[in-house]
């Protein structure tokens, strides 16, 4: 019995670091925002309880709150679906590019691929502005010096659907090193004696990738894609940088608006209960894929 008191407290010690980055990182903000939403809050001290009254303004047209929530919430919509099938595609590619070059290569690549990731998201604005700049930006002077004209230089941020391009394109860039990532460690684990067999048969490259890879990685590939789609929808820094929310409200997405009515209007309510109602759609939206993704092995 005394052994197994001590075991029972060294692993509730160990267990310890974890339950506290939890209740304080996790389940204390989570607990807060439900609370938050339920009131009605200047965000200066000034607030009192009144129900579900904010979700039911989120859910009454004609009211601001209605208006911010459904156009950050098709500015997020457009962004996730733009986004995500690059972002895995690329990811892959990647890793296979990676994965099919020497030993001595390997690390090099991984770290040129991966290092855009280390970077703020001030410092990943700058440089992507300067690139798609109207005048000066770089691809429309190299535009010019390949001649390849136009009446005009492309707006990237000021029209559509160049201002989606841009946005994917850098956000590709600055986040593609972490997919790449999870997508080597995950061909790392696929049997050698597959690939060799396969060949054996005279199965080509293409062949080996759709009936040997993309099946050994699918739990790998259901981890990426979730991942991704959390992330897309949380996206906030690249549009609000570099477009503004422009042009019109074309970029305008979620997290934007929250801040906009949370700081903006002063209603912090509302903004907490847009906020959650975000979450509970990702959570939604990574089940069905979950689902999707598993359904054969379900049946």
């Amino acid at each position: 019995m005394k052994g197994s008191w001590k075991s029972k407290l060294t692993s509730g010690l160990f267990v310890l670091p974890y339950l506290l980055c939890f209740g304080v990182f996790l389940l204390y903000p989570l607990v807060s925002g439900l609370v938050l939403s339920l009131q009605n809050n200047d965000m200066l001290g000034t607030h009192e309880f009144v129900g579900f009254k904010n979700y039911k303004d989120i859910f009454t047209p004609g009211t601001y709150v209605h208006d911010s929530f459904v156009r950050g919430l098709w500015g997020t919509l457009k962004f996730v679906v733009y986004s995500v099938p690059v972002l895995i595609a690329v990811g892959l590619a990647l890793a296979l590019l990676v994965g099919a070059l020497t030993a001595k290569a390997r690390g090099l690549f991984r770290t040129v691929f991966f290092l855009p990731y280390a970077i703020s998201a001030t410092v990943m604005a700058t440089i992507w502005m300067r690139v798609f700049d109207t005048d000066s930006g770089f691809l429309n002077l190299m535009l010019d010096r390949l001649h390849i004209h136009r009446s005009q230089h492309i707006g990237w941020f000021t029209d559509t659907p160049w201002v989606w391009i841009a946005l994917v394109a850098s956000t590709v860039w600055w986040t593609i090193g972490f997919n790449m990532m999870l997508f080597i460690n995950g061909l790392n684990e696929v049997p050698e004696e597959l690939y060799e067999a396969a060949k054996i048969d005279g199965a080509s490259a293409w062949q080996r990738l759709i009936r040997i890879t993309l099946p050994s990685i699918k739990n790998v590939t259901a981890v990426v894609l979730i991942m991704t789609v959390i992330a897309s929808f949380n996206v906030f820094a690249q549009p609000n940088l570099m477009t503004r929310g422009g042009p019109g409200f074309e970029t305008n997405v979620m997290l934007m608006k929250v801040f906009d009515v949370a700081y903006g209007q002063h209603q912090g309510g509302a903004a907490s209960a847009m906020a959650i109602l975000l979450g509970l759609i990702m959570m939604a939206v990574s089940a069905i894929l979950y689902r999707l993704m598993f359904r054969k092995e379900a049946s």
